[in-house]
């Protein structure tokens, strides 16, 4: 008896010291585009990623996998997603063919690797299991002005132009007016030249030229003192 329980004793300390021994640590950066791998065996790996781009985004969390895919081909958005450690619905860890975008976000919310990398990680989670792998996104792209942003908040550069234009316009019209003053000014100093000049020069002489008035008449009128007035 006491055999047999001290067998059952050591098959369960070899099971904790193996579940102790056991697991996968993914870190995702969104910042920095940037993955680290750490396993309880003392494997240690740090890759470049693509997160969701502009538009679109890496959901922040912490996840277990959900279920691994060697061949995945995306329907939805017609691509190929080798080695896929899917984490939340259709969210995965993926290899890539578009291995120049890496270190920037480019994908559709899933998170990209080199092919070799996704290959490895995909081994590492298999080897451990789902259950020890732990995996955790935060962070948010620079970029990553989605649709989640306010469409109807004017930003602070397009409020300066219209300031700007608005001024603009407010200056182009008092030079207008001034241009407009100016000109009636030029016209009434022509007006009261002419008036200075030959027009009353020949008034002038007109009245001259006219005959003397008899010392008991007003005006152009005769006078009749019998108190009949004016005519």
């Amino acid at each position: 008896m006491r055999r047999v329980l001290g067998l059952l004793a050591a098959l369960v300390l070899s099971a904790f010291a193996g579940s102790a021994h056991a697991g996968v640590s993914v870190n995702v950066d969104i910042v920095a585009q940037r993955m680290t791998v750490t396993t309880t065996d003392g494997e240690v790996y740090d890759w470049k990623i693509s997160s969701g781009r502009k538009g679109f985004r890496s959901p922040n969390g912490v996840y277990r996998p959900t279920r691994l895919e060697k061949n995945w081909y995306s329907r939805k958005y017609g691509g190929a997603m080798p080695h896929a450690v899917f984490f939340r619905g259709g969210y995965a860890i993926h290899g890539t063919g578009a291995v120049g975008a890496l270190g920037r976000p480019a994908s559709h919310g899933c998170i990209r690797l080199h092919p070799a990398n996704a290959a490895k990680l995909f081994a590492l989670v298999k080897k451990h299991g789902s259950s020890q792998t732990r995996i955790a996104l935060h962070g948010a792209a620079p970029d990553n002005l989605s649709r989640f942003a306010k469409a109807s908040s004017p930003s602070k550069a397009k409020l300066a132009k219209t300031t700007s234009s608005k001024h603009k316009v407010a200056k182009a019209g008092s030079s207008k007016h001034k241009i407009a003053k100016a000109k009636h000014r030029s016209n009434t100093m022509s007006v009261a030249q002419q008036r200075r000049g030959g027009d009353w020069e020949a008034a002038r002489g007109q009245i001259l030229l006219r005959p003397a008035l008899p010392a008991n008449a007003y005006g152009y009128q005769p006078y009749y003192p019998s108190g009949y007035g004016w005519r």
